[in-house]
């Protein structure tokens, strides 16, 4: 049996896939590595398939027309033969010796039939331009080194949440609750990193830095100048995590329930500040709809602090208004670190 299975989703990626490749070698027969080439017009398809002849054992290559990112993560999840699953964005990489570490400490639970649900691990922010990183880890919030529960973790603060990076999840659990993400949309790792949850029992909290999140490219999906022309992929996307709010047993951890209402917060305060930037007649009344979405969709979603918060200061005239506006989406900026 695969410990994990490695979706390594790609689109044009051939100046940089390589070195995401060579990172999860390591793993050996432990792991199997899908990579699904995105439709690619570049020779990010060459290059996979000679590394599946080079390493047959490990590597397997999915060619299909182009669907976006969250289309190469279900060809990924939907041919996964691990019992984790894991998504490697192909200008990141792996941590070697984070990873095996990792495979170990699976292998150990698994072993003593007391597999978690998920592994959370830290991820690295890699500026590489700039020559500067920075870790994002969890342990302030979740116990180290055990298998716990939801209301055994402490309270996020609200610059740190669980992203696609950070997650390993159960390959079966990813089908239990569902999760396809929508074609042609950005911004899909948000849907990753959050429906899931309610299914999630049990966790385990490795702290070591495993995931290096490469920021920098110009067309990066978190670049604000992108972000702008992709609102309503980003509006798209939330209108998902607000109804996974409603999925059939949902969230019965109150601690859970208080984290995801906080990201969805978030969310939303990203949505309303770009179009607020933004500033047309149509974006506002893209706004107008979300909110009523929001309200149509879960009345206690919209009672809590979202809208106590989120819709007060978002509505107050004049400069505080604005000066509260920019404090939120500070606070968006150091959660998506935007260039």
């Amino acid at each position: 049996m695969r410990i994990i299975t490695f979706a390594i989703p790609c689109y044009n990626s051939a100046a940089y896939i390589e070195r995401c490749i060579d990172s999860l070698l390591p793993c050996g027969n432990d792991a199997e590595v899908i990579i699904v080439n995105d439709g690619s017009t570049d020779e990010t398809g060459k290059i996979a398939d000679k590394y599946a002849v080079r390493y047959p054992d490990i590597i397997r290559v999915i060619h299909q027309e182009n669907g976006g990112h969250g289309e190469a993560v279900n060809a990924g999840l939907k041919n996964a033969s691990g019992l984790y699953f894991k998504v490697v964005d192909s200008d990141d990489w792996i941590d070697g010796p984070g990873m095996i570490q990792v495979l170990k400490t699976l292998k150990t639970l698994v072993s003593a039939n007391s597999a978690p649900d998920m592994m959370v691990c830290n991820y690295v922010y890699e500026k590489l331009q700039e020559g500067t990183r920075h870790v994002i880890n969890y342990n302030n919030v979740f116990p180290c080194n055990k298998i716990f529960f939801w209301d055994e973790m402490r309270k996020f603060p609200p610059w740190k949440y669980l992203l696609m990076h950070s997650l390993i999840y159960k390959t079966q659990l990813l089908h239990k609750c569902g999760l396809v993400l929508p074609k042609h949309t950005f911004y899909v790792d948000n849907i990753f990193a959050y429906q899931p949850l309610p299914f999630v029992k049990t966790i385990y909290y490795l702290d070591v830095d495993l995931y290096h999140y490469f920021i920098g490219r110009e067309d990066q999906s978190v670049n604000e100048s992108v972000m702008l022309k992709r609102i309503d992929q980003q509006l798209l996307v939330t209108r998902i995590l607000i109804g996974c709010h409603n999925l059939p047993g949902s969230i019965s951890s109150k601690k859970l329930s208080s984290y995801m209402l906080s990201h969805l917060a978030i969310m939303m305060t990203i949505c309303t500040v770009f179009l607020r930037i933004s500033g047309t007649k149509e974006d506002n009344e893209k706004e107008k709809e979300l909110w009523a979405f929001l309200i149509s969709s879960d009345n206690g979603l919209y009672r809590h602090a979202i809208s106590r918060f989120l819709r007060m200061v978002a509505n107050l005239p004049g400069n505080s208004g604005n000066k509260i506006t920019i404090g939120l989406y500070n606070i968006a900026r150091k959660v998506y670190k935007f260039n």
